[in-house]
């Protein structure tokens, strides 16, 4: 469980994951040190980690969707799978319409279609799959703070 501290440090770095820990300190009442400590646990902890967040559409990448697949059998192994290919960013086991989702940046539409066809869809277990390509990322955030 997380401290009144440990969430302050958090909630500093969804604002800004570049503030300094001096600023941070000062913010929660710390000394730059005791700050550097905390994230460096919360981090090791895998409580958090701090990253650049980038739009993949701005950087080259041309193909970006959410795949809503329906599976037979015991998911977490086609999940493992899943979560093991490059192209994909992020999976997750659904209730509701879809067993998984899994959303994938490829370089081409091309490339989109191979990943589907040749690796995705021959996935012991993978049923169906049904494509969202994205059009325009409207928002992304992380900082949807602490509890």
């Amino acid at each position: 469980m997380l401290d009144d501290t440990a969430k302050a440090i958090i909630r500093e770095l969804q604002v800004d994951g570049r503030k300094s820990y001096a600023a941070i300190g000062k913010a929660v009442g710390l000394s730059e040190a005791a700050v550097r400590q905390r994230v460096q646990r919360l981090t090791d902890a895998g409580v958090m980690q701090v990253v650049a967040v980038t739009d993949p559409l701005e950087l080259g990448f041309a193909r970006q969707a959410m795949i809503g697949i329906k599976a037979e059998g015991s998911l977490e192994p086609i999940a493992d799978k899943l979560a093991a290919m490059e192209e994909i960013e992020y999976v997750v086991i659904t209730a509701g319409s879809f067993d998984l989702l899994a959303e994938v940046l490829c370089e081409s539409d091309e490339h989109l279609l191979r990943v589907l066809s040749d690796r995705i869809r021959q996935i012991d277990g993978v049923k169906v799959t049904e494509t969202f390509v994205y059009l325009k990322l409207v928002k992304q955030t992380y900082s949807w703070g602490v509890r």
